[in-house]
């Protein structure tokens, strides 16, 4: 049975403690708050101490004490300054995953980073021509250097590779059929699927074949008066293996002509790269990726590919091929809708003239990471450790270790490129981890075998500062504290 007398001091004491919380109006007029409130503002510093306030009795509530008052600007400031931090922020990517989705995808070259800072710093001829003195297109920006890497008519930029074939498919198929084959009708990232795009575009989907063997007689003989087109859909984020087979995009265009010759009326073929090359694939010992170029010369009458993937720009859906169709997908009421900003323009045209000027490999962040050779990981990898041994690590705490990058982002499945990491030993890797995440520049790196493995590939070389400063203070400042392995 309880003691009444205990449950009254218990209750007491959750009394003393709730009135020992301070108000609102006397915490605001502490000096420490009110240099707080010039910086933040009366209403985010007033709304923050109460939600703290709020937080306080919730924990007397549940047994624990108030805070101290002289607690209060500290526990203030550190709930500010959360509250004010951005949401977006620079990360390290030392996964070895080049392509990241989650992690931004493909980084900016430095020529695009300066286009996108030159042109968001004021005003600028978006759409305005500056020979005539009037009004322009915001299209044309890129579109001539498009036409140039691609050698196709013409060419258009949206907002992402979804959109475009949401755009394409709607401008010129909708209420009419697409044939495309079973093994194509794929899912990408975020749960968006083909065929779903398709639907909401307004065309019919025609499944042609089986999964994994589809013929080009499947094509032939699913042809109706109410098919608009044929669409070959490039499985860009997994592989087929074994008794597949798909017909060549040439013969696909050989049929497609075939049959508007027979018809006397237009049946367009449509290739969605998904992610989208101009460089060959092959000498970096990847498999061979479709480029852009080659799709239109196969006879592709529109072609559709990512900016943000293998191209290495910004996120951009870009739609290359017969001026025709590029004309009335530009006249259509979404592509409005899903136009691009100065910025993307800007960084989009900076990503093309690298490749205008033969620089790709050197100046685009995606394709030195697959371009950089295992001597130089090796190297880096080596002048991690060393720093590390050198600023007190213990040696058994870091080894080197081949191991494997990938390309990512729904690019090359299953493709790997050899790389040497850094691997810190932990005896609770996945706390160690999470601490490297929350850092002021936070670092991203992967776990096996309770190792924290850490990849020069997918590393900024000017992010190496950074990286190494992080380790030391989670090696050897943590170590001091009791937490350098856990």
């Amino acid at each position: 049975m309880a003691d009444p007398q205990q449950e009254n001091r218990a209750e007491e004491t959750l009394h003393a403690e709730y009135r020992r919380l301070p108000a609102v109006d006397a915490l605001l007029r502490e000096p420490a708050i009110a240099a707080l409130t010039a910086c933040y503002g009366q209403e985010l510093v007033t709304e923050t101490l109460r939600e703290l306030l709020a937080k306080a009795r919730q924990a007397i509530g549940q047994g624990r004490p108030a805070p101290p008052p002289t607690a209060w600007p500290g526990l203030l400031e550190q709930a500010l300054r959360q509250a004010h931090a951005p949401t977006l922020r620079p990360v390290i990517n030392a996964t070895g995953v080049i392509i990241h989705t989650n992690l931004g995808r493909a980084p900016l070259s430095q020529a695009a980073r300066q286009a996108v800072d030159e042109i968001s710093l004021g005003y600028s001829n978006l759409e305005y021509e500056l020979d005539a003195g009037q009004r322009g297109s915001r299209y044309d920006h890129v579109r001539e250097r498009l036409r140039r890497l691609t050698q196709a008519e013409d060419a258009l930029v949206v907002n992402n590779n979804a959109a475009a074939v949401y755009l394409v498919l709607a401008a010129l198929c909708q209420g009419r059929e697409v044939l495309i084959s079973r093994g194509q009708l794929v899912e990408i990232g975020g749960g968006f699927r083909i065929p779903d795009v398709l639907r909401q575009s307004g065309a019919r989907l025609v499944e042609v074949g089986t999964t994994n063997r589809t013929h080009l007689r499947d094509y032939r003989e699913a042809l109706t008066p109410e098919t608009a087109a044929i669409m070959r859909v490039h499985t860009s984020n997994f592989r087929q293996l074994g008794f597949v087979a798909q017909p060549a995009l040439a013969d696909l265009a050989a049929l497609a002509r075939e049959y508007a010759e027979a018809q006397g009326r237009p049946l367009w073929l449509i290739d969605d790269l998904g992610s989208g090359t101009l460089l060959d694939t092959t000498p970096y010992g990847l498999a061979p990726e479709p480029r852009v170029q080659e799709s239109l010369a196969a006879g592709a009458d529109l072609v559709t590919f990512s900016g943000d993937k293998l191209l290495g720009g910004p996120q951009a859906g870009i739609i290359v091929g017969r001026g025709e169709l590029i004309g009335r997908l530009r006249r259509h009421p979404m592509a409005r809708a899903l136009r691009v900003d100065k910025m993307t323009l800007a960084a989009l045209d900076a990503t093309l003239r690298s490749y205008q000027q033969g620089r790709a490999q050197a100046e685009i962040p995606v394709w030195r990471m697959i371009a950089a050779s295992l001597e130089a990981l090796r190297a880096r990898a080596q002048g991690w450790r060393q720093a590390l041994l050198d600023w007190g690590v213990p040696p058994a705490l870091l080894s080197l270790r081949d191991d494997e990058s990938a390309v990512g982002g729904g690019s090359l499945p299953g493709e790997t490129l050899p790389t040497v990491v850094l691997a810190v030993h932990a005896d609770q890797p996945s706390q160690m981890a999470a601490r490297l995440r929350a850092r002021e520049v936070p670092v991203i790196c992967r776990i096996q075998q309770e190792q924290l493995l850490f990849d020069p590939r997918t590393v900024l070389p000017e992010q190496d500062p950074v990286l190494l400063d992080t380790l030391r203070e989670a090696l050897v400042d943590g170590a001091e504290t009791g937490h350098a392995q856990g």
